[in-house]
């Protein structure tokens, strides 16, 4: 473990080493293009963030059928649709978690539809499973969520694992780690804080040992 330990932090440090130098080698135009690149970059994110807003993203809102849906759809890029029923108690968890990341996200529009005023858009969906998440990108339905099986089979899962599972269909900008969940992220961060209190514990008990005989 200290060998893996050791390696991991001298890859950081090469790679520090070798951005440091490829800043230190660019001249004054280089780095003004780079601010300017950066400055447009920030202004145009803003336009669009601006868009978004105007389009409804930010909140997590109920739409009233399938027109509404279909009109939603034609607006944003990415879409989040939460299929429910008001007598499912899981669909109440669905809309505090959806609720949450709406905010977070505004890169992408959620919402939510009662899938019993909606017979049409729900047979064509295939939609028997209450509740199920529509994931719908560049107007096309791209993935579903169906019930809990795909957030760890519990109705207490995380807001990061739903979150997670969004990204994988790539409706969400994430910058995490799309190859492993986010319970299994902590567990192994977990792993390693405690294999690293091991190390330090041999390693002080290694020190008190007495030998002066």
């Amino acid at each position: 473990m200290e060998q893996v330990i050791a390696q991991v932090a001298q890859n950081v440090e090469r790679q520090l080493d070798s951005e440091l130098e490829r800043l230190d080698a660019l001249d004054s135009s280089d780095l003004e293009t780079i601010r300017q690149q950066r400055i447009a970059e920030m202004k145009q994110r803003a336009k669009m963030k601006q868009e978004w807003l105007a389009n409804g993203h930010g909140e997590y809102t109920e739409i009233d059928g399938e027109k509404e849906f279909f009109g939603v759809c034609n607006k944003s890029d990415n879409v989040v649709c939460h299929f429910y029923r008001a007598d499912t108690p899981r669909c109440r968890i669905v809309d505090m978690h959806l609720a949450l990341l709406a905010k977070k996200h505004v890169e992408t529009r959620f919402v939510k539809l009662d899938a019993e005023r909606a017979p049409f858009l729900a047979g064509r969906l295939k939609i028997r499973v209450i509740p199920t998440i529509g994931l719908v990108k560049g107007n096309k339905t791209k993935d579903f969520i169906v019930g809990f099986t795909d957030l760890g089979n519990r109705d207490d899962f995380a807001t990061e694992m739903l979150e997670w599972r969004l990204a994988k269909s790539d409706v969400i900008e994430y910058s995490g780690d799309l190859l492993v969940p986010p319970d299994q992220a902590r567990k192994q961060r977990a792993l390693q804080i405690q294999s690293k209190k091991t190390i330090r514990g041999r390693t002080d008990s290694d020190s008190d040992l007495d030998l002066s005989d």
